[in-house]
């Protein structure tokens, strides 16, 4: 999907929960954000986990949910990884 499709959208209906996840976290919805990630067993809902670890400031956390995802920390800026991961899935 394309980073401004998913931030055009009025809701996160009938979006994958990964993408429902980066949804909340656009509108400043970590808690919402990091439920919805956390109901995904996979290496995409991993790597969102990461992400909202990382935006958070637990690196620590976040790098535990990157190497799940397979991926490690990126030295981008935490905008650049959201857009790259809402490209991806």
């Amino acid at each position: 999907m394309e980073p401004h499709a998913l931030m055009e959208r009025e809701t996160a209906t009938d979006l994958p929960p990964p993408l429902a996840a980066l949804w909340w976290d656009a509108r400043g919805e970590w808690a919402r954000a990091h439920e919805a990630a956390q109901a995904v067993d996979t290496a995409e809902g991993a790597w969102v986990h990461a992400y909202l670890h990382r935006k958070e400031g637990d690196l620590s956390n976040a790098d535990y949910w990157y190497r799940r995802a397979g991926r490690r920390r990126p030295a981008v800026t935490l905008e650049s990884e959201w857009s790259e991961i809402v490209a991806a899935l």
